[in-house]
């Protein structure tokens, strides 16, 4: 049972670490295994100290439990605040957008930018996701043999975002967004997890590439805002949209600073998770050839030979089942810190104002007694009645509450529409079982994801 206001000293289990550090090297290592051992260990809050004795000492919680993650990310949510380390470097590097911001100016951002993601919103860019899945099979049927799987949907998602936000004026940015916005992204990781990062404005040579991948995304950016300013195309990408957006409760519109940050922080989330989703979800249906026969059988009756529209997404009922539980084993979004504002009681346990609580797909995901087999690629724990039946922060790959992923819609809608052209036009098989893991802002593999296609015959 959760309880809001603290009324105990109870202080949460967990590993004793090492003498200086903690356990920051454990989670430096394998933050994945570490905090899956950690629940089966110690149960569904675990405390975990990093960093050397004193001001630089940093105190985590593994959140486990739905009601506990359900009381750190809605309930309780004002109690806790995106101000730790990972959100600062973010907002450094990508800029107040509604990802990293916090306070009166989340809630003007999200009530401008809220609209932009209605489902009918969302549903005018299904043609566009059709077209570009179409021209990937197209160009996978000339290349043949085998495809790297995460380079392959990397390069998809990024086109897709990159069209949604952008409209038609894509090509020219897209070099410079693929070579600059994931060594972004890692740089921000890095130095989130780093004891003592040494300020951004000091002449190292880190920083000086840091500063100069920057500069050239805003300057890309700042350009094409500049020119939709002057010439407004009448198109409804989301960048018109973003510059067209009013408050509805009278406050000032998104200046062009904030236009750029708003893109930056879409552009950055809804690439690196979307291709992580899709990579596994393609990997899994190369060693799942029972499940593979079963999607194609459905984009088959559902679609037959023609191009799939928005009604047909609904449609595709096993398809999203598949995509679901790849996003349980493979959470993009593998752990959602939030730092504690004052402190608080989760379980019994007192958790002290400074302290990190995580909470953690990855490991919730994984939890027995939720998801039985949780380590099994069982698509049927998604059918409408087991999903009605589930706690509903048993499985929240897209975050909860008032923070929740703007984008979930968008996300699905792009993951059913490629994987059932793709599966309809190839057959995969996985070139191997395991892939190892990075985990950085967002999991991803740390290793080519190799398949074999073959076209399916006529």
């Amino acid at each position: 049972m959760v309880a809001v206001e603290p009324r105990t000293e109870q202080q949460a289990p967990g590993p004793r670490g090492l003498p200086l550090v903690g356990s920051a090297l454990d989670l430096l290592r394998d933050i994945l295994g570490t905090t899956l051992k950690g629940m089966h260990e110690y149960g569904d809050v675990v405390r975990y100290v990093a960093g050397p004795p004193g001001p630089l000492r940093v105190t985590a919680f593994g959140i486990h439990d739905p009601e506990s993650i359900q009381h750190v990310l809605a309930s309780a949510a004002e109690d806790y605040s995106k101000q730790d380390a990972t959100y600062i470097e973010l907002r450094a590097l990508v800029g107040n957008g509604l990802l990293t911001s916090e306070g009166d100016t989340w809630k003007r951002q999200k009530r401008l930018v809220q609209p932009l993601f209605t489902h009918k919103r969302v549903a005018g860019y299904a043609d566009m996701m059709t077209a570009e899945s179409a021209e990937l099979a197209e160009r996978w049927a000339a290349a043949g043999g085998s495809v790297d799987l995460h380079s392959e949907m990397t390069r998809f998602s990024l086109r897709v975002v990159c069209r949604a936000l952008f409209g038609t004026d894509v090509e020219d940015m897209l070099p410079v967004l693929s070579r600059h916005v994931p060594y972004l992204s890692k740089r921000a990781f890095k130095r989130s997890l780093a004891p003592v990062s040494l300020p951004p404005d000091w002449h190292t040579p880190g920083n000086r590439r840091a500063r100069r991948a920057k500069q050239e995304v805003y300057d890309i950016v700042d350009k094409l805002i500049a020119e939709r300013r002057v010439r407004p195309t009448g198109e409804e990408d989301l960048l018109s949209l973003l510059l067209q957006a009013q408050d509805p409760d009278g406050g000032a519109p998104l200046d062009d600073d904030e236009v750029r940050d708003q893109a930056l922080i879409f552009l950055l989330a809804g690439h690196e998770t979307t291709a992580t989703s899709l990579t596994f979800t393609l990997h899994l249906l190369g060693l799942h050839p029972d499940v593979q026969q079963r999607v194609l059988g459905e984009v088959q009756r559902v679609l037959g030979d023609r191009m799939p529209a928005i009604e047909d997404v609904r449609g595709l009922e096993y398809t999203t089942m598949v995509i679901k539980e790849a996003m349980r084993l493979y959470p993009a979004a593998y752990a959602i810190p939030r730092l504690a504002v004052k402190d608080d009681e989760i379980s019994g346990y007192r958790i002290p104002a400074g302290s990190v609580a995580v909470s953690s797909p990855w490991v919730t995901h994984r939890h027995p007694k939720y998801w039985e087999e949780p380590e099994e690629f069982v698509p049927e724990r998604f059918t409408a009645e087991r999903e009605k039946a589930r706690h509903r922060y048993a499985y929240f790959p897209f975050g909860g509450g008032p923070r929740a992923c703007i984008g979930q819609h968008f996300s699905m809608m792009e993951a059913v529409i490629v994987t059932a052209l793709l599966v309809r036009q190839y057959q995969f098989t996985a070139a191997k079982q395991e892939i190892k893991l990075f985990t950085g802002i967002t999991l991803r593999p740390a290793e080519p994801v190799t398949s074999r296609i073959e076209p399916r015959q006529p």
